[in-house]
C-alpha cells in the first residue's frame, strides 16, 4: 500500500538538562537474507519485465514494497491470483510444499526468494518428520514463515505461541520431541520457551543449529547495549516485522525507559523527546538504510546532532541469488549474483 504522507511541523529542539546525543545501534538494517530477496524481485524486473508477481511481502516492510511496485512488482496473497505461465517469486520467509505444487499446476514460473536460513529450518522439519518426531514450532502462528515451516510437516508439527504456551501444549510421546523455532524471535523469549517445554519434556531435543538467525541475534544484542544508556529508542520498522517488534520490546526490557517503532521519520512525536537526553536508534533486518537516515536527520533538527555509533557485530555473509537470476539475459554470469548492499 502506497504511503500517504503526513503533514505537520518538524520536531523542535527544546532544551534538556544534560547533552542531548544518540546512540546508534549497529549492527541494523538489512541482512543477508532480505538483500537477496529484494534484488531478487529486482532483477526478476530486469530480466523478464514488468509484470513479475511476489507472493506475499517479498520482506515485511513498507517502503521496500512500495518502491517494488512502482518498479512494476505485482504483490497477491496466493498464487491462485498469478496469471497462467507468469513469473512469481515467493517471499524471503518461505513457502510451503504445497503452495510450490500449486504454482506448478498453473504453470507458473517461479523463483524461490525464501532466505537460506529459513530453508535451514525447513530441512530441519522434513529431517526430524522422517524419523517420526513431534516438532513443537516455537513461534508465532499466522506469520508466514511458521505456516511454511508447518506446511512441510503438518502431521508433525505444534505451534508452540509463547513460554506460557509450552506449560499446556500436548504431545503424543514425551520421548520423541524436538523443537525449532521462527528464526525472528526474542532469543530471550525463545530460550524461556524452551525451559518451560524442558520443564514438561525432558528428553527434548534441540535443533542441530540455531535457528534464530544470526542477524536477528545481532540486532537484540546491539539494542540491548544501547537501551542500558537510552532514555528513548527509537525503532525503524514495520508493524508486521516480527524482529522489528521484538527489539521494540528486547529494548525496554533491557533499561530503555521508553520505546517506539516508526516507519518514516515523521511519525515520530514531539512528546517523546519531552526530558531525554539520549535517544537510541536501530532498524530491523529489513530496513534499508536512508530510513534510518532520515530519522537520525529529523532528530538533528531537534537538536541531537551528536551520533555515536554503538557496535556489537560485524556482519559481512552473502547469499547467493536464486539459480534463475544468476545469469542475464544472454546467458553471462552477472556481476550481482551474489546480494551485496552495504550493511552496517
Amino acid at each position: 500500500m502506497p504511503r500517504v504522507p503526513r503533514r505537520r511541523e518538524r520536531l523542535k529542539d527544546i532544551p534538556v538538562p544534560g547533552h542531548k546525543r544518540v546512540l546508534l545501534a549497529a549492527p541494523r538494517g538489512y541482512c543477508a537474507g532480505v538483500d537477496r530477496a529484494v534484488i531478487a524481485v529486482e532483477k526478476a524486473l530486469e530480466r523478464f519485465g514488468a509484470p513479475v508477481y511476489v507472493r506475499k511481502q517479498i520482506v515485511h516492510n513498507i517502503h521496500v514494497v512500495t518502491e517494488l511496485e512502482q518498479k512494476g512488482a505485482i504483490f497477491v496473497e496466493e498464487v491462485d491470483e498469478v496469471p497462467p505461465g507468469a513469473h512469481v517469486v515467493f517471499s524471503a520467509h518461505g513457502v510451503s510444499p504445497a503452495v510450490v505444487s500449486e504454482a506448478s499446476d498453473r504453470g507458473l514460473q517461479a523463483i524461490d526468494a525464501t532466505c537460506p536460513l529459513v530453508t535451514k529450518v525447513h530441512r530441519e522439519a522434513v529431517r526430524f518428520a522422517r524419523d517420526d518426531f513431534e516438532i513443537l514450532l516455537i513461534g508465532h502462528e499466522g506469520h508466514e514463515e511458521v505456516e511454511g515451516t508447518a506446511g512441510e510437516a503438518p502431521d508433525h508439527v505444534t505451534i508452540v505461541n509463547s513460554p506460557d504456551h509450552a506449560d499446556t501444549v500436548l504431545v503424543r510421546d514425551p520421548s520423541k520431541v524436538v523443537w525449532l523455532s521462527q528464526t525472528t524471535l526474542s532469543v530471550d523469549e525463545t530460550m524461556e520457551t524452551v525451559r518451560r517445554l524442558r520443564l514438561r519434556f525432558p528428553e527434548l531435543q534441540d535443533p542441530p543449529s540455531d535457528d534464530i538467525c544470526y542477524a536477528t541475534q545481532n540486532r537484540q544484542v546491539a539494542i540491548k547495549k544501547v537501551a542500558k544508556d537510552a532514555d528513548l529508542v527509537i525503532v525503524v520498522g514495520s508493524a508486521n516485522s516480527s524482529n522489528s517488534v521484538r527489539l521494540v520490546e528486547v529494548a525496554l526490557e533491557h533499561g530503555a525507559k521508553a520505546a517506539y517503532r516508526v516507519d518514516y521519520a515523521d511519525e515520530m512525536r514531539q512528546e517523546w523527546l519531552d526530558g531525554v537526553e539520549t535517544v537510541g536508534v536501530t532498524s530491523g533486518a529489513s530496513v534499508p538504510e536512508v530510513l534510518v537516515q532520515e530519522v537520525l536527520a529529523e532528530l538533528a533538527g531537534a537538536g541531537y546532532g551528536d551520533v555515536e555509533q554503538v557496535r556489537t557485530a560485524e556482519e559481512d555473509l552473502l547469499f547467493s541469488l536464486p539459480k534463475e537470476l544468476r545469469q542475464d539475459a544472454e546467458g553471462r554470469r552477472d556481476e550481482r549474483a551474489l546480494g551485496g548492499r552495504g550493511r552496517v
